[in-house]
């Protein structure tokens, strides 16, 4: 006897389904602002949660004052430094703009090209000729193209802020998320296994290795070779090398390493005649330039064992992105990627010797 099968109503199941899409698109659309912030702050969190534990144990088992000394150290580490660099390009940049801007910008004398022994008198020579051949026309007609390009430049002081607006929401997410770990992972494991049962808790786990090994392979060896950098700087009597260490920490994120900012500082230190201190700085930047080829690995292999070219991608990419933030979205995101996909591919499946196969009995004649 047949079964008759229920009615199915395709006029109901579609605005269902229309209904939920388009409460998610609202959902994705007001937290948008929130979502990199977000990210940014769990990413940290799960890179750092076990600092978190052992400072609650030292802090008498309080989770709140364990919660506002790493807060306070994320302020440290990353909203105060953020915050230098921004104020510092604003303040010098705005004299370049107006000068460039105004038409008041000046082809230099280079008198210094005669302190340069055998042909420093030709050079100096030279370069004076070729101003009153016609420098000077060429400079006024790059002049425009100069105040557009320092424009430019200075215009972008408006994603710095707008990264700097996500590090004080990666900052308030961490605290939240600190205070509450255990019942956010709690939850996305119980999301998973709705999704994917036991490969879907697998794959929570997975990810969070991933997390910790970009963490600690990236950012940590960025803060070693920035701190580093800056101390050989302090040292040897460069200026500004609070704000020079920033960038060299920046450099290092984003994979360009700290010799862009110690290459400069040993010229000048030759250039103005301290040859001692030149070459103090000059054997300990080779020390720093190459210490990531020995930090970072040992780091990533501590959290999970990724391909360095998954790493480096993903910080380039993501710098393409997203913009500064995606130094940090950019590896995890690939990371994470790489992990899922490999459990993926290495899980175990049937060998095709035990599929069962439906043959036809044979014929007996």
């Amino acid at each position: 006897m047949e079964t008759i099968k229920p009615h199915q109503d395709i006029a109901r199941v579609l605005i269902s389904v229309l209904f939920i899409s388009l409460m998610i698109i609202a959902c994705i659309w007001i937290v948008q602002p929130f979502i990199l912030g977000f990210a940014w702050a769990g990413t940290v969190v799960i890179a750092t949660w076990p600092v978190l534990i052992r400072l609650q144990k030292l802090l008498w088992g309080k989770r709140i004052l364990a919660v506002l000394v790493m807060t306070l150290l994320l302020i440290l580490l990353f909203v105060i430094p953020i915050s230098l660099l921004v104020n510092s390009l604003v303040d010098t940049s705005a004299p370049l703009v107006k000068s460039a801007s105004s038409g008041q910008l000046a082809p230099p004398d280079l008198a210094w090209l005669q302190s340069i022994p055998f042909f420093g008198d030709k050079l100096y020579s030279s370069w004076h000729a070729l101003l009153d051949g016609g420098g000077t026309t060429l400079l006024a007609k790059v002049k425009p193209y100069i105040g557009t390009t320092t424009g430019w430049f200075v215009g972008q002081a408006a994603h710095l802020g707008r990264f700097l607006m996500h590090c004080a929401l990666m900052v308030l997410f961490s605290a939240l998320l600190y205070w509450r770990g255990e019942d956010v992972a709690d939850g996305l494991r119980r999301f998973a296994r709705r999704l994917a049962s036991e490969r879907g808790d697998a794959s929570v786990v997975l990810a969070a290795q991933a997390i910790r090994a970009v963490a600690l392979g990236v950012v940590v060896t960025a803060l070693v070779q920035g701190i580093l950098g800056g101390i050989g700087l302090a040292i040897c009597g460069i200026p500004y090398a609070t704000l020079l260490s920033v960038v060299m920490v920046l450099c290092c994120l984003v994979q360009i390493g700290p010799l862009l900012v110690l290459i400069p500082a040993i010229i000048w230190l030759y250039w103005s005649g301290d040859n001692t201190w030149g070459t103090v700085l000059l054997v300990w930047s080779a020390v720093v330039g190459t210490l990531d080829n020995v930090i970072r690995p040992i780091l990533i292999r501590m959290g999970a064992d990724l391909p360095m070219i998954v790493v480096l991608s993903g910080v380039i990419g993501g710098l393409i992105a997203f913009g500064m933030i995606g130094v940090f979205i950019g590896p995890v995101v690939l990371a994470v990627s790489y992990r899922l996909f490999a459990a993926w591919v290495n899980e175990k499946v049937p060998s095709i010797e035990n599929i069962p196969t439906d043959t036809p009995p044979s014929s007996q004649g």
